[in-house]
């Protein structure tokens, strides 16, 4: 039996569903021109005896309404009618992936995209903003662990090497440009006697991330600087930790950052704490996850250099790292299929911690010197593996969570229902934390990222 459809708003301006019809047709998908894009469904037959119904269904700003439309069978088409400001728009729908609405006035003021659950019978509806210069509508006195972040995990694995070593789908540039801006990064300096040579090979774990050829951390870096200077509203995390083989130790790696990369403040933010974005932004933030060199700790008046990530639990469901910088949910140890199950609940559980905290914002004229309740980065990754069983490789298991996490940000994340008081406001912030994915992109297929990043469009 068909289930009523549950709208959900993640914006901020109130939406009234004004009309549906009811199409025998099956629609048809037709992708935008520029890559990345929602697509837009369009019908392409005229429906014998279409059904229409006139109707009013206020659903406020960042609220729930279960309303009393839905799909009958898997031939019916529904055409949904929006009004928002006074302007209305139209969707169809079931559809398999996020689509744009379409707007049936000239130059409508604002854009809105659509997720349609069909198993759940669940629409979620937010704002479409340009993916590559998202966080111009931030503002400067934003805490950056306020921020809902896309990341990815081991994120320049994108190229031809073992399947349990490749995380990506696509490249760097790539999940830059579609909004990712927190990259997880493993270097192994190339000659393990010397701080001199600054060239650090791109591994994952023992391995190299390409079968035909070193990569290299510079060329990676001066991607990623490329790409700021092209969108200086926006900023990248970078965490990076020393992994490989030979006998290279973190006080080698951290004396070859110091001196060959990270040197550069107007380029790098290297403080030992969370940044506002205001002076984030055009830079690269540095979460270290390796130990400093004797010299490197006397820093920033004996505060040490980069955000401390130093002592990350290992496998870990929920731990928060010694500094208070950081709260991770990082259990990446699945044996089997089954404990993938296991994973998405660890999953969404830090997702609901992130949520519900609270950031105060800052003296947007004194960064440094604001008084603020210390929060940590929520740092949430999706990903696991195991080398010897291949249906628990990285492109596999992320088949499962990142649909699994998208459900639960457009249906569960923070939800208040369609109430009216105040008082119901949601409990915190709404963030998601920074969510790290595997295979974002896949096929052209962004919704995750679109909807983490349409979560900050809530606070």
């Amino acid at each position: 039996m068909a289930s009523l459809l549950t709208i959900r708003n993640l914006t901020a301006e109130p939406i009234k569903l004004k009309g549906c019809d009811y199409y025998e047709a099956i629609s048809s998908l037709s992708r935008r021109a520029n890559a990345g894009s929602p697509v837009t469904a369009v019908a392409l037959k005229t429906p014998r005896s279409p059904i229409h119904l006139d109707i009013s269904i206020w659903i406020g700003p960042f609220r729930s309404c279960k309303t009393n439309v839905k799909l009958h069978s898997s031939n019916e088409t529904l055409r949904l009618t929006f009004e928002v400001n006074g302007e209305r728009y139209r969707l169809d729908i079931p559809i398999p992936k996020s689509t744009t609405l379409t707007p049936l006035h000239h130059n409508p003021r604002s854009s809105y995209a659509a997720v349609h659950l069909l198993e759940h019978s669940h629409l979620t509806i937010f704002p479409i903003v340009k993916l590559a210069s998202w966080m111009q509508l931030l503002k400067d006195d934003t805490p950056l662990s306020a921020v809902s972040i896309p990341g990815t995990h081991n994120s320049p694995t994108c190229y031809r090497a073992l399947p349990s070593v490749r995380c990506q789908a696509v490249s760097p540039l790539d999940q830059l440009e579609n909004g990712v801006r927190f990259f997880d990064v493993r270097v192994q300096p190339e000659n393990p006697s010397s701080s001199i040579n600054d060239r650090l090979v791109l591994v994952h774990g023992v391995f190299p991330i390409s079968l035909t050829g070193n990569k290299y951390f510079r060329n990676l870096v001066q991607e990623v600087f490329a790409f700021l200077d092209r969108n200086p509203s926006e900023t990248v995390i970078m965490s990076v930790k020393r992994e490989g083989t030979g006998n290279s130790s973190d006080a080698q790696l951290s004396r070859i950052l110091f001196d060959h990369y990270a040197g550069d403040l107007s380029r790098w933010f290297t403080a030992p704490r969370i940044p506002y974005l205001g002076e984030a932004r055009g830079k690269i933030v540095l979460i270290r996850r390796f130990g400093l060199e004797e010299s490197l700790k006397e820093e920033f008046g004996g505060a040490g250099w980069g955000i401390d990530g130093e002592n990350w639990a290992d496998n870990t469901p929920h731990a928060t790292c010694p500094s208070g910088d950081i709260c991770v949910q990082d259990f990446y140890e699945v044996p089997d299929p089954v404990t993938i199950e296991k994973k998405i609940k660890y999953s969404e559980e830090h997702l609901t911690r992130a949520a519900k905290c609270v950031c105060a914002f800052s003296d947007q004229h004194n960064f440094a010197g604001s008084a603020l309740a210390k929060r940590p980065f929520y740092i949430n990754f999706l990903t696991a593996s195991n080398f010897w069983k291949t249906s628990c490789w990285p492109e596999r298991i992320a088949a499962k969570i990142n649909p699994a996490m998208l459900d639960f940000l457009c249906r569960k994340h923070n939800d208040i229902g369609n109430a009216g008081d105040e008082h119901e406001l949601a409990i915190g912030d709404t963030s998601t934390g920074i969510v790290v994915c595997d295979w974002v992109g896949y096929r052209g297929n962004w919704d995750l990222v679109r909807c983490i990043v349409g979560m900050n469009m809530v606070q």
